[in-house]
């Protein structure tokens, strides 16, 4: 099972220079560079001159670079795209995508302009239609000339869209986030949490990343530097996770269970199922170690 550490993705504001030169300091494992919600639209053609010169300078180290376009029915979306598959970011976060044609037409694009083969696509999931269609908008991913590889909740733009309120127990929330978690699961796509819009308050903020990871979210969307440490701690794999998967791996490994299904680890029946599992927790904890060793 393949994958990378997306336990903390923050966004960043393309209008500003200062941020984008702050995000290099920043330990988040993902960078989204927008362009979208947080430009006015006398600045988008700016920001996105001056995203994608950020992107092509790098410095970024190990995190994973994000550019969110508008969306490609907009004034920008169509430009931002091209543009960005210039500056070859690690992906490219698509908003608004409704259904499966969306990501479809963006993935024709990045081939249209020979975008390199590591820009990915992510995908914006923030309406009531984008819900109903998680499944088909993820279906696109059996495909690799469409690049996605992940799915981005948009639970601001769902809540206002769906008139619902926004409890700080999540209740009309949750049953969105487990529709579409499940649709991303089915085609073997990552899957990050919304925001939490209150940055000051750090308790809150654990309390929804907690509830997020059993859920089973690789990370969350964040909107304050601040939010990353918190973040990044609940959305590690723990020091017993990780010890109990390289037991799990050890037992595999040996000659007397490598034609096995089932064997017992420490007195419990532990499936094949379990032995991906375990790779997958111990590969991203070594990433894991590997950025912060990076960031010093």
């Amino acid at each position: 099972m393949e994958g990378r550490p997306r336990r903390s993705a923050l966004y960043m504001p393309g209008s500003n220079a200062r941020a984008l030169e702050k995000a290099k300091t920043i330990p988040a494992d993902a960078l989204i560079f927008d362009l979208e919600d947080s430009v006015a639209p006398d600045a988008k053609a700016s920001a996105r001159e001056q995203v994608c010169a950020a992107v092509e300078a790098g410095g970024y180290g190990g995190r994973e670079v994000v550019i969110r376009v508008n969306a490609l029915e907009t004034p920008w979306g169509t430009d931002d795209l091209i543009a960005a598959c210039g500056a070859a970011p690690d992906a490219i976060l698509v908003p608004k995508v409704v259904h499966s044609g969306d990501i479809i037409s963006a993935a024709k694009i990045l081939q249209s302009v020979h975008a390199p083969d590591k820009v990915r696509l992510w995908a914006m999931i923030e309406t009531p239609m984008a819900i109903l269609n998680a499944r088909t908008i993820a279906a696109t991913a059996v495909y690799k000339e469409n690049r996605l590889c992940c799915f981005v909740m948009g639970t601001n733009d769902l809540i206002k869209e769906s008139r619902a309120r926004a409890l700080h127990d999540r209740f009309a929330v949750v049953p969105w986030l487990a529709m579409t978690l499940v649709a991303a699961r089915a085609y073997r796509l990552d899957i990050l949490d919304g925001v939490y819009n209150d940055f000051r308050d750090e308790e809150g903020l654990r309390d929804e990343c907690e509830k997020g990871r059993i859920l089973g979210m690789d990370g969350k969307t964040l909107i304050h530097p601040s939010q990353v440490g918190p973040c990044n701690e609940i959305f590690s794999p723990t020091e017993e996770e990780v010890d109990w998967s390289r037991q799990i791996i050890d037992a595999f490994g040996r000659p007397e269970n490598s034609n096995k299904g089932v064997i017992v680890v420490d007195g419990h029946m532990v499936e094949r199922l379990h032995f991906a599992m375990a790779q997958r927790t111990v590969a991203i904890a070594d990433q894991i170690r590997e950025m912060e060793a990076a960031c010093g």
